[in-house]
């Protein structure tokens, strides 16, 4: 008997207002769009929650004097979100056509979203170096963001990788709390600006490694050493350190926007000043997909809810 041919119909459904993407923006994007009575539907993207699910203790958020753990934190803000009947689908989505008034979003699964008001809250991760040990010793003591976890190296021997004015201004940071920073620079000369390269270079405990690059991250259960290479001489030894910070920049989570959406040259999405309007009508960008000078959960959410309140304006001005 020969094979059957079965074919699926599209199924396409209409929503008021469509979150892409998770995290503080996204979720806070939903509880005040939920409370404003928009029927949100949210799409959490292939890592519900953000960057946060990969961060340990959060100390730095308001409300939470104890801190909390990212993951933990994260859920919280989705039962939040719930609770105000949000929508939340874990599912991603591949393909927009932002064309008319009317937007038009495809899932991964092929499901078509028509809907006026589309909020971004697709967050930028962070790049990584994708040395042995980098991966593994994440949250134990690898981490890429300075202001978020230095705090627990207070007093401690730390290194840091990168040359522009994030890895100047996280290494200046770092040599505020602790007792020994250790920068490598992979070549001889850093990317950082005039100024931020003179702060670095006048720290008493900041000590810049020239043509240095990290081979590797030592340590069994947490950060012990990292295992170092001298680009000119080819010689490597250990620095004894117990944290370890990347700062070599971040990629927003925006590629699928890139032919219709204003992009800087990095890829972060081009909001007005002060809002969350793009350059299309009822497209609103939040969180760390259009901010890449903050990059914290606390910023994120407060962008979260000027994107809702701005779709809110939105529909109620266009009939909606």
């Amino acid at each position: 008997m020969g094979a059957r041919l079965v074919t699926f119909a599209a199924i396409m459904e209409n929503v008021k207002c469509l979150i892409i993407g998770s995290g503080p923006a996204g979720y806070t994007a939903a509880i005040y769009a939920a409370r404003a009575g928009l029927k949100p539907v949210m799409y959490t993207g292939p890592q519900p929650g953000g960057q946060l699910m990969i961060t340990n203790d959060v100390e730095n958020y308001p409300g939470y004097p104890e801190g909390r753990m990212g993951p933990e934190m994260m859920e919280d803000f989705r039962r939040q979100a719930e609770r105000f009947e949000t929508d939340i689908r874990n599912e991603m989505i591949t393909k927009v056509d932002f064309s008319g008034p009317i937007h038009k979003v495809w899932t991964e699964g092929g499901h078509e979203i028509h809907t006026p008001a589309v909020i971004i809250a697709t967050g930028a991760s962070a790049k990584w170096l994708g040395i042995p040990g980098e991966d593994r010793l994440q949250n134990a003591g690898v981490s890429a963001c300075a202001v978020c976890d230095g705090f627990f190296y207070r007093k401690q021997v730390v290194a840091i990788v990168g040359a522009g004015d994030t890895a100047a201004e996280e290494s200046t940071y770092l040599a505020k709390i602790c007792s020994e920073v250790h920068l490598l620079v992979r070549r001889d000369e850093m990317r950082a600006s005039k100024i931020m390269q003179e702060r670095v270079l006048n720290t008493p405990n900041l000590i810049v490694h020239w043509n240095t690059e990290a081979k590797e991250v030592l340590g069994q259960d947490v950060v012990e050493g990292i295992r170092i290479i001298n680009n000119k001489t080819g010689e490597t030894s250990v620095l004894n350190v117990t944290g370890f910070f990347v700062a070599i920049g971040h990629q927003p989570n925006t590629g699928i926007f890139a032919d219709w959406l204003n992009q800087d040259e990095s890829g972060y999405l081009i909001a007005t000043p002060g809002r969350t309007l793009t350059n299309i009508p009822g497209v609103f960008a939040c969180g760390d997909a259009q901010d890449k000078i903050y990059r914290q959960a606390v910023t994120a959410a407060g962008t979260g809810c000027m994107a809702a309140l701005d779709a809110e304006r939105y529909l109620v001005e266009h009939g909606y």
